[in-house]
């Protein structure tokens, strides 16, 4: 099939070139040319691990490109909007790029044969009947629309033609489940696939679109190491378009809500003596309630939870609900990031003049997304009590450096830079590397032999014995 996908960011970037590796001819559209050009010369403007190797494989393939034109849209078969909806400063979604994209895909449609417009980005849930009036009036009038979509939602739709839509499309939820740091991976081989329309012409198309990876029926890259079983059929679930919508909301709000619990449970724990980490793998071994999202720690951060939940909430309240506990997960999730404060201020006493380092400033490993990252909080914070800071991150310090001009941090290109002449060092994230420190060689380089383990990575008895104090997150 002939696919288009506008934006390239991680989800439309990872999207594209997967659907071209398992046989379709993706075109990658981006308004921005000189990204254009960086994608074109095989260079991933993200940190992805095994997605420039994947790009290089569509390159000599020849089903890959990008380009900064609409005109593509014409010919393809399926349409993927792709782009960012960032929060708006009362939780609500800005989705004006949303907008921008449907509007130009409707100057471009074809109009004499089917043609999909799949909404992969995240949308307030309703948005269905939104998208297909874009794109409608793109069509009627080259894209000058007015429309004001109050408090940044939209009406709701079915996925079907409607009767106001008499042109040859429909508009079809595909929400997105990816990890950062593990999107190719989880492109490949989805926990499920889900599908908003009523449309049966769209639902075939999609159905086939997929074909490949709901019946696992491709080659895996050589690169690409699979550690699971992963045998049998992705599960494909059809439902309407507001559902569809629903599922990713409710699904990244439980997991938010999932590790909030356990960093609820770990300040109980530090307080009745317990160890958080014993007392979740005793809980997560429950098989209704798994061992995923339940370690304690300083707080998830990233572009998905904390903007899905606010969206959630403000949709709840638009209808006049109290959701007390989506309330409560975020409540708790900022909470959780002044716990390394605390700590801190019970090490040392006092902070003002002292030297703090960061290990870890990507808001998970194996990404460089600081976006609503734990460090860039922590930072601040010690900053304004008059901290020097240091930070080492394995890849994550230019986009800090771009993201936070503002903040003072000294970044440093190794962990034995931070920790030298250091008055304690904070784990924020947990790349591999953290693991095994060498904790005997950063002890001498240190000041104060102090460790904030922010993610309880490091074996606390091993830490003590090298001479460090040693605090983790709910244990004695």
């Amino acid at each position: 099939m002939k696919v288009v996908v506008v934006g390239t960011g991680y989800v439309g970037l990872v999207t594209g070139v997967v659907l071209s590796y398992i046989g379709h001819t993706v075109t990658c559209i981006d308004i921005d040319t000189a990204k254009v050009e960086q994608l074109k010369s095989g260079k991933s403007p993200i940190y992805e691990p095994g997605l420039e190797e994947l790009m290089a494989i569509c390159f000599e393939s020849r089903r890959l490109e990008f380009s900064p034109d609409y005109g593509c849209v014409k010919t393809a078969d399926v349409i993927f909007i792709t782009v960012g909806t960032p929060s708006l400063p009362g939780g609500n979604v800005d989705l004006s790029y949303i907008k921008s994209a449907a509007t130009e895909i409707g100057r471009n449609l074809d109009g004499d044969r089917f043609q999909a417009v799949i909404n992969k980005s995240t949308v307030p849930v309703g948005s269905g009947n939104w998208v297909e009036m874009l794109v409608s009036q793109g069509i009627q009038n080259g894209a000058k629309v007015a429309v004001t979509v109050a408090g940044g939602h939209a009406l709701s739709g079915n996925g079907t033609r409607s009767v106001a839509n008499k042109h040859n499309f429909a508009v079809v939820s595909n929400p997105e489940f990816l990890r950062e740091g593990s999107a190719v991976y989880d492109s490949f081989f989805p926990d499920r696939i889900v599908i908003g329309t009523n449309d049966k012409q769209a639902q075939e198309m999609m159905r086939d679109l997929y074909a490949p990876l709901l019946d696992q029926s491709f080659t895996l890259p050589a690169f690409l190491c699979v550690n699971e079983d992963r045998a049998g059929a992705v599960p494909l679930l059809i439902t309407d378009v507001a559902s569809a919508e629903m599922i990713k909301y409710a699904a990244n709000s439980f997991l938010a809500t999932k590790i909030s619990f356990a960093n609820e449970i770990a300040s109980i724990c530090e307080s009745v003596g317990a160890d958080v980490t014993e007392v979740m793998r005793g809980v997560g071994l429950d098989r209704r309630i798994g061992m995923s999202f339940l370690n304690a720690g300083v707080g998830w951060g990233g572009s998905c939870f904390g903007k899905d939940l606010s969206a959630l909430v403000a949709t709840a309240e638009e209808y006049l609900l109290s959701p007390t506990m989506l309330s409560a997960a975020r409540q708790v999730n900022m909470a959780q990031r002044r716990v390394a404060i605390k700590k801190l201020q019970s090490a040392l006493k006092i902070i003002k003049g002292r030297t703090i380092g960061l290990l870890g400033l990507a808001f998970k490993p194996n990404t460089d997304d600081v976006r609503d990252a734990p460090s860039l909080d922590i930072a601040q914070h010690l900053i304004a009590l008059g901290a020097m800071v240091k930070a080492y991150d394995p890849v994550a310090e230019e986009s800090c450096r771009r993201a936070r001009p503002d903040l003072e941090i000294n970044y440093c290109p190794s962990v034995e830079e931070v920790a030298s002449d250091c008055d304690a060092l904070v784990i924020v994230t947990e790349w591999e590397e953290f693991r095994s420190l060498k904790l005997s060689k950063l002890r001498e380089l240190m000041r104060t032999p102090v460790i904030i383990d922010g993610r309880n990575i490091l074996d606390a008895t091993a830490a003590r014995e090298e001479g460090f104090e040693y605090h983790g997150i709910g244990k004695c």
